[in-house]
């Protein structure tokens, strides 16, 4: 006798079938899928432009809405829907539009904290004409964000005044909003104090200095709020309710933009693949190859849990900290590995001429630039070190760490 059948299952199923078919289809036919596949750009700022043309083209066009509820600008469907996006671009060897790793995670707590601040905001982050920074990080309050010390006094007359300063805000330099997680409790409240507000970047009295990375590049930023009004409908959450904010969040930093950054390491090892074809390599180079292949669809296959689970409506919570260190360290291996084959290239190559395995000019610049990016991978959104503290305590329930103490 076979179990019964649930037909809003059935029809959900099919209906990502399709969606799949489809995107497929449009981007096998895209014309400007081969410009859109090497496009590569010597700036950080380039790059984002660029990118942005290509979500208003799939905006137009319907396919980056789905995946995203109505109200806030999309076409209906869930985070299945977003991951088959990411599969998709994958298989047709496009890149993902940077905006999109920033959105994944900071969309889908505006949706469920501030839905009219969604509403108002995300269809012009879907179409690609804005695009927002994180700005959590302070100079002294990297991973332990209870120790945040940027703060928002109410002003009295329906708003808030901010003063601090954040670092390593991503897409910061570009970034037309920021989501600021900032103090407005005692210092001692630590999480109990926080709150987060989505604050206009062009806001008098915040001012936005890009970092520099080792590669050139200036992808992160330092903000500076000085006396920054912010109206009290700009608060996402609870008044003192950030922390919550927070930790739904960092469910979908770590699941589905782990998700997605592992499709984009798929890609760039295809990319590698077909150099290594071409300029021929060593035995322990293909199973170093192989090795690093299995890392990353492993990380893959345990985000894909994450990304249903997040479908399903649960609370994933401590268990995304394994994600996180899966897909960190899978990136930061795949990178390492690109370097090792393309020693020679990525190293002494210059950045103005051809190569052995087809790169040159700005395409060197950029694989350096990843290279350089992918340093922080175990270090961004909470240092593996403290994804792994996490784990002992809330996962595994392992005895609390004795500091201080001699025998």
């Amino acid at each position: 006798m076979s179990a019964p059948v649930d037909n809003a299952v059935v029809e959900y199923v099919a209906h990502v079938a399709l969606y799949r078919q489809e995107f497929r289809r449009y981007l096998r036919e895209l014309e400007v899928a081969d410009q859109w596949r090497t496009a590569v750009f010597s700036s950080a700022e380039d790059g984002l432009a660029h990118d942005a043309t290509m979500m208003a083209r799939l905006h137009a066009d319907g396919w980056n809405r789905y995946g995203w509820p109505e109200a806030a600008g999309g076409l209906g469907g869930n985070e299945i829907h977003r991951a088959v996006y990411y599969e998709e671009l994958g298989h047709a060897m496009l890149p993902i539009p940077a905006q999109q790793w920033t959105l994944e995670t900071l969309g889908p707590a505006l949706i469920r904290f501030a839905p009219d601040l969604a509403a108002t905001y995300m269809p012009g982050y879907l179409s690609g004409a804005e695009w927002w920074g994180q700005s959590f990080s302070e100079p002294e309050s990297g991973s332990d964000l209870a120790t945040l010390r940027t703060r928002a006094v109410d002003d009295g007359a329906g708003g808030f005044v901010v003063n601090g300063q954040k670092i390593w805000t991503s897409q910061g330099p570009t970034a037309k909003r920021l989501l600021a997680l900032v103090r407005t409790g005692t210092p001692e409240s630590r999480h109990r104090g926080l709150t987060m507000m989505m604050i206009d970047a062009e806001a008098p009295g915040v001012t936005i200095r890009p970092i520099a990375l080792a590669s050139g590049r200036r992808e992160l930023a330092e903000v500076f709020f000085d006396d920054v009004r912010v109206d009290r409908e700009r608060v996402v959450g609870d008044v003192d309710g950030g922390w919550a904010v927070a930790m739904h969040l960092m469910q979908y930093e770590r699941g589905m933009y782990g998700y997605a950054v592992l499709n984009k390491v798929l890609v760039e090892l295809g990319r590698l693949r077909e150099d290594m074809v071409t300029a021929g390599t060593t035995p322990a180079q293909r199973q170093r190859f192989a090795g690093v292949y299995v890392d990353v669809v492993a990380a893959q296959a345990r985000t894909a849990t994450t990304v249903r689970r997040l479908a399903a409506g649960e609370a994933v919570g401590a268990d995304s900290s394994i994600d996180k260190l899966l897909f960190g360290r899978a990136e930061k291996k795949a990178n390492d590995l690109i370097l090792e084959i393309t020693r020679e290239q990525m190293i002494a190559g210059a950045a103005t001429s051809g190569s052995a395995t087809g790169r040159g000019g700005a395409a060197l610049d950029t694989a350096r630039a990843e290279w350089w990016y992918s340093r922080a991978a175990t270090v961004m959104g909470g240092t593996a070190e403290v994804q792994r503290g996490i784990i002992a305590d809330h996962i595994l329930g392992l005895p609390k760490e004795s500091r201080g103490q001699r025998k």
